[in-house]
């Protein structure tokens, strides 16, 4: 799912090529971004336009080759004055007027050109990974190299007009490759390749021939130093596409800030989205005067503030980070708590009076995402976690902004993946204490994803665990939902340690932390009573947790109500269908009583005799704690509910599991009611979790 979608998009004809562009935002300034070689188009920039949108009028445009722009027949139509003056068209097109140019690559270059030739159209420039006339170059990038005969095409001879035509697919996997030299770049190397399969071998071809075009200006280093616009350039020294040498020179001739990336590859505002933003942010306040968000003036009150982040994957996260808040004010009173959330959680605060940052409505949906990326009971989890990196870095970025506003003492992000990530990146972002909270570690494959899931999980772990042992103080305190013996005994993946031997070494454990106790609803014939359930009925709940991914499993479950309830008419099944579910659409049979959203589902959950839900842990441990017999379908493909969940709740002896591609209707109907007649014997759960969570959480404060 992208983060943002354009407010406006179409395209221009200039001298009969079609060039396709996108608005962003609304803002008073403009920015535009330049196309880099075409080799990649403008989802290039995926992980900047959603977040300047939100303050600046962003646009974006596929160069000449490829996206959704034409690929002239001619060569010719690819030479620096065509690419030069269809910036210029768009711009003049989309009212840009005098505009801050972003441009990566080759985009820098072409940055340059218009700010020496075209000042009254450039306000500043940021160059990344900056291709230049100037300064030395990589010898296997040159035309001879280009147009070299070969018997093989090895490594950089692969850089080859005969190769580009024969194997296409072949050079580009091998130059996305190089412009992401970097390790743990899986997501940034699936996306280019993708992105490169959009245009041909023949038409790159093309713009590599058009370089022999002398364009109808100096491009040597006078037009640099014609430049008088504020310049940042950001470039990496490991950098195989363009050589670190190169942006060295282009600043010093121009005079432009230049900041280093440290074992950085040729695109940073991929690569490095976070830091890259930050970096652009601070530039233009210090250059041009624009503001940052601002940062809060010094406190006079001793009152304690904390930004709370909780997962808006399912519900349950929402109702244990309320009784963490609540018992972390008993010892602080005057705690001051505001939390940037989603739908939706969002409800469940509000029923309980909480306050919700206003950064939080501008929040791009994870909810929305992961029921994009289902099927029918199918979540492949861990793909899904790895395609949502552009909702992730907007976040984030929001994220950043509000904690940098907020002045808070504290982050509690529970499962904010994306702040631990970057924060950990890149430490020098961190700007409050942070708590981290989590129910499970560990990326696991899933038998399906073959070999290479095994390598891409085994990656992202092996990141993981280099950003904490490299960074032990970004998380102040490391909380793990849960005992030691809830940990999966599993590895990391080969070469890496068991997750039993190296998670507690890096977390403490709170015990298992359920929103509410049931064992503080007081007596269940009381409770029952009190929600309106008679003495003489069986009460199933069917509820499928905050997201939309369950509409499958209700509906199923819907098809044996029927069955269940000709043997057992004392039966009385309730659906809970959730905030994102329509409940019109499950078109459930007469008897079934459908609610759409229910904020104390944890008590009508303890009152029940029975429960079928998908394989989601807050809800599973909530009836586990309950003691209430229950039925549990974890999503296909779904690796937490597959492995971490599966075995935490073995652990606690608690639900019969079922696959949903084999449970036919009939078969669920008898399940349910052969669940109704056994007494179930769980473990106890823990009913001081909370508490001691917010223990922790006070040394921090």
């Amino acid at each position: 799912m992208r983060a943002k979608l354009p407010s406006k998009a179409g395209f221009i004809d200039r001298d009969g090529v079609n060039l396709y562009y996108e608005i962003y935002g609304e803002g008073a300034q403009t920015m535009v971004f330049l196309p880099p070689w075409i080799i990649v188009h403008s989802r290039i920039y995926k992980a900047q336009l959603p977040y300047f949108s939100e303050r600046f009028r962003c646009i974006t445009f596929d160069g000449r080759g490829n996206g959704k722009s034409d690929r002239p027949a001619d060569a010719a139509a690819y030479s620096l004055d065509h690419y030069i003056a269809d910036a210029l068209a768009v711009m003049d097109a989309t009212d840009a007027g005098k505009a801050i140019l972003v441009g990566l690559s080759l985009g820098g270059l072409h940055a340059c050109v218009l700010a020496a030739y075209h000042p009254e159209r450039v306000r500043a420039a940021i160059l990344a990974g900056t291709s230049a006339t100037i300064g030395p170059g990589y010898p296997y990038m040159v035309p001879s190299h280009f147009l070299a005969a070969r018997e093989r095409f090895e490594g950089w001879d692969k850089f080859n007009r005969e190769h580009w035509l024969a194997n296409y697919p072949d050079f580009a996997e091998h130059f996305i490759r190089n412009i992401h030299s970097e390790a743990h770049s899986t997501k940034q190397i699936e996306d280019g390749i993708g992105w490169a399969s959009d245009t041909t071998g023949a038409v790159l071809a093309k713009t590599v021939e058009a370089r022999a075009i002398r364009p109808g200006f100096d491009v040597g280093e006078a037009m640099y130093r014609k430049i008088r616009c504020p310049l940042l350039l950001i470039h990496g020294d490991h950098d195989q596409i363009q050589p670190y040498a190169r942006g060295q020179t282009v600043a010093e001739i121009t005079g432009a800030e230049l900041v280093t990336i440290p074992g950085g590859g040729h695109n940073p505002l991929g690569r490095y989205p976070a830091k890259s933003n930050a970096l652009i942010v601070e530039f233009l306040k210090r250059r041009l005067g624009i503001a940052a968000p601002a940062r809060p003036a010094s406190r006079t009150t001793k009152t304690k503030k904390a930004l709370y982040l909780s997962s808006p994957i399912g519900l349950g996260h929402g109702r244990r980070d309320i009784a963490i808040t609540r018992e972390l004010r008993k010892l602080y009173p005057d705690l001051e708590v505001d939390w940037l959330a989603q739908d939706p959680v969002t409800r469940l605060l509000e029923v309980w009076g909480e306050r919700i940052h206003p950064l939080s409505a501008r929040l791009a949906s994870e909810s929305r995402h992961i029921e994009l990326q289902a099927g029918e009971h199918d979540l492949h989890c861990f793909q899904a976690i790895r395609r949502m990196d552009e909702v992730l870095i907007a976040n984030f970025m929001l994220f950043q902004d509000a904690v940098e506003q907020g002045g808070y003492d504290l982050v509690i992000a529970d499962e904010a993946w994306d702040v631990d990530h970057y924060w950990h990146e890149h430490p020098e972002l961190k700007t409050a204490k942070l708590a981290w909270f989590t129910d499970f570690v560990g990326y696991v494959p899933m038998p399906a994803g073959g070999a290479h899931e095994a390598f891409l999980t085994t990656d992202y772990n092996a990141e993981m665990i280099e950003h904490v042992e490299r960074h032990p103080g970004v998380r102040d305190r490391a909380i793990f939902v849960g005992s030691p013996a809830d940990v999966a005994p599993l590895s990391f993946g080969r070469d890496l340690p068991a997750m039993r031997d190296w998670v507690p070494k890096h977390f403490d454990f709170a015990g298992y932390i359920v929103g509410e106790h049931p064992q503080t609803f007081g007596r269940r014939a009381e409770l029952r009573q009190s929600l309106g359930y008679r003495s003489d009925e069986r009460v199933c709940i069917v509820t499928v947790g905050g997201s939309g991914v369950g509409t499958p499993l209700m509906k199923r479950i819907l098809q044996s109500y029927p069955m269940a309830r000709a043997k057992l008419p004392e039966l009385r099944v309730i659906l809970v269908a959730g905030p994102r579910i329509d409940p019109q659409s499950l078109h459930a049979p007469a008897g079934v009583e459908v609610k759409a959203f229910v904020p104390n589902l944890d008590r009508h959950l303890a009152a029940c005799d029975l429960a079928l839900v998908q394989g989601g842990l807050t809800t599973c441990m909530e009836l586990t704690a309950a003691g209430t017999p229950f039925i549990y379908f974890p999503l296909r493909n779904h690796f937490e509910q597959n492995f971490h969940v599966a075995h935490r709740l073995d652990r606690y002896r608690a639900g019969r599991r079922m696959a949903f591609d084999t449970s036919t209707p009939d078969m669920i109907a008898e399940a349910m009611l052969a669940a109704l007649q056994a007494p179930a014997a769980f473990e106890p759960v823990e009913a001081d979790g909370a508490a001691r969570a917010a223990r922790m959480l006070a040394d921090l404060l």
